[in-house]
């Protein structure tokens, strides 16, 4: 099947927001069904270790579509979107004759920005154009307040995001059935992206019945005070206080009890795309990739939702499959979203051709044995971040550095749950300053916060002034468009 790897065919991707990698049943996830994705992950290759390249929505997603860092595009945060440019993958696609569409969320600046699809269907993009200005106030950090949503709007029940949802399923599939009436001369694209399952934390009845009867445990806590005596972290605490809204541990678990919900409603309208592409007869022409933008802590260590350099928020589910990709193939590689763009224009048959973009086609890590030496790289300059926060993984380690602050190390080989921080261990001391070296020698971290808290802060004059701002309070959710409610056809 291998032979085929260099053969142009169709690409299916699927994202999906919010979703922690560990809740997979392929993953090993005790609780969660997720049968569709765990049978997509049986006849391709997943990724076990797979990273965003920023904790949040709107700079992971520019990211994605450019194959650069955050501080190449400079998208540090929810409300400085992708307009476009540098081009992406859709760009070169469209370029080069290829049908590309997007369904679903994109989270750029708006509709009119040129983002390189041929058709945005239902599309989703930052808040009134101009997204979440609260979370760029960097100095004297704000408490998000919205935050006490997030633990009271615990469901059961129906929102806007499951409806959006739903909605874009149906258009896929009618996406897939038209594609297979109407043939293209060259391998086409179709990009669909998922809200769920991003918070709020209210799923469909049927699907929190699931979950009614079985013992939630609760989420790991840390074994250390760093939260309390870190300044990043008193920051950063001091700012996402979600968890102080919870009445007690049975609201965290009916919350843990939601995401498992959507978690399997998410899966389910994945397993009806993916039934509607085989149903077209599309299936042995094409490849399907899917992965989500960032995780969700899920209240490990406190915290709830993203932005951190732990693995619920940092990592993110990744899978491949389809022609030249071998069936029940894990791979241990890091790799991370910037592989997307080199990945998708090698799988419809296009080449890169620009050695300036980090990344690699998953079409080569898929075949070649596993690198251990292999870094990726992630950075955070958003909501509740004194200063910037950059992550290497490599190897077994995962080095996180703070601006101006002590960094953390972990060894995710002997403590994969991140409990063990090895940055005060005497053994450890030349390994950090490597990790610090080989970081210096990518990029000058000093000098990139200061460009992303100077961009922040002329957007907050722009907009009014921080007390303006910040008494204005942030945002809780991108608003759904008003195309995204109607039924689709």
């Amino acid at each position: 099947m291998t032979d085929q790897i260099d053969t142009p065919a169709n690409f299916l991707v699927l994202m999906a927001d919010e979703h922690n990698p560990k809740f997979l049943g392929c993953a090993g996830h005790d609780l969660v069904k997720t049968p569709n994705l765990d049978a997509l992950a049986a006849r391709g290759t997943r990724f076990t270790s797979a990273y965003t390249n920023s904790p949040i929505c709107v700079s992971a997603r520019a990211s994605l579509a450019t194959g650069r860092y955050v501080h190449e595009h400079q998208c540090w945060d929810n409300a400085i979107a992708y307009d476009g440019t540098p081009p992406g993958w859709a760009h070169k696609l469209q370029d080069a004759g290829h049908p590309v569409t997007s369904i679903g969320k994109l989270h750029y600046t708006s509709a009119d920005a040129p983002g390189g699809f041929d058709k945005q269907v239902m599309p989703m993009h930052i808040a009134g154009g101009v997204g979440d200005l609260h979370g760029s106030v960097r100095d004297e950090i704000p408490v998000r307040y919205q935050s006490e949503n997030m633990s009271k709007q615990v469901g059961p029940g129906v929102t806007k995001y499951q409806d959006y949802d739903r909605n874009i399923t149906d258009a896929a599939c009618s996406w897939l059935n038209e594609a297979a009436s109407n043939p293209s001369e060259k391998p086409w694209v179709l990009f669909v992206s998922y809200i769920c399952p991003h918070f709020p934390l209210i799923a469909p009845q049927e699907y929190f019945d699931m979950y009614a009867d079985v013992d939630i445990p609760l989420p790991k806590q840390r074994l250390d005070d760093m939260d309390e005596t870190h300044p990043w972290w008193q920051g950063f605490m001091g700012s996402y206080i979600f968890d102080q809204y919870f009445m007690d541990d049975d609201h965290r678990r009916r919350a843990i009890q939601n995401y498992l919900g959507l978690c399997t409603f998410l899966d389910d309208n994945i397993g009806r795309v993916l039934a509607g592409l085989e149903a077209a007869g599309l299936g042995d022409t094409t490849r399907v990739a899917y992965f989500s933008d960032h995780g969700d802590n899920m209240g490990a260590r406190k915290m709830w939702g993203k932005s951190t350099m732990y693995e619920e928020s940092v990592g993110v589910p990744m899978m491949l499959a389809g022609p030249g990709i071998e069936s029940g193939q894990v791979r241990k590689t890091h790799v991370s979203l910037i592989d997307v763009y080199p990945t998708v224009l090698s799988g419809v048959g296009e080449s890169v051709n620009d050695e300036t973009l980090p990344g690699t086609s998953l079409l080569e890590i898929v075949n070649a044995s596993d690198d251990p030496d292999r870094t990726v790289f992630s950075e955070y300059h958003g909501a509740g971040a004194r200063t910037g926060a950059f992550m290497l993984r490599q190897g077994p380690y995962k080095y996180i550095h703070y601006v101006d602050f002590t960094p953390e190390l972990y060894d995710l080989e002997a403590d994969p749950e991140e409990l063990h921080d090895l940055s005060a261990s005497p053994d450890h001391q030349q390994l950090i300053k490597d990790f610090e070296k080989q970081l210096r020698s990518m990029i000058d971290p000093e000098a990139i916060d200061r460009t992303a808290k100077k961009d922040q802060a002329a957007l907050i004059e722009q907009h009014g002034g921080r007390e303006k701002i910040v008494s204005g309070g942030g945002i809780h959710g991108t608003p759904v468009p008003k195309e995204g409610l109607a039924n689709v056809d």
